[in-house]
């Protein structure tokens, strides 16, 4: 089975995910750092969707960004163009699989796509 991260290596719980992933046999893990290569904002809205999601669900409301910025966090076209410009205000870990996609916090959350 093949399993994506959008990761942060910052982050103690995306690396918690990540290893998760890493540790259960037969996942080939993909791992996308996206602070470094963030997706865009049609991939983001494609993950959220996947995931059940809205972008009000994935957004890490207690980033700086989001006062700096002025961001309505109840509008969820604004939160993903946000994103989009931002990708500090995703938030992680987020595992997609061919069943489904997951915000893995707490980081168990990975198994549920696996």
């Amino acid at each position: 089975m093949k399993a994506t991260i959008w990761h942060n290596p910052r982050c103690s719980k995306s690396r918690a995910a990540l290893a998760i992933l890493q540790e259960t046999p037969g996942v080939d893990v993909s791992v996308v750092e996206y602070l470094k290569t963030p997706p865009s904002r049609a991939e983001i809205a494609a993950v959220l969707a996947k995931a059940g999601l809205t972008p009000r669900d994935a957004l890490r409301k207690g980033e700086s960004v989001v006062r700096e910025i002025g961001l309505d966090t109840s509008d969820d076209a604004a939160i993903l163009d946000a994103m989009a410009a931002h990708p500090i205000l995703i938030e992680r870990a987020i595992v997609i699989t061919d069943k489904g996609a997951v915000i893995a916090r707490p980081p168990e959350k990975a198994r549920d796509v696996l």
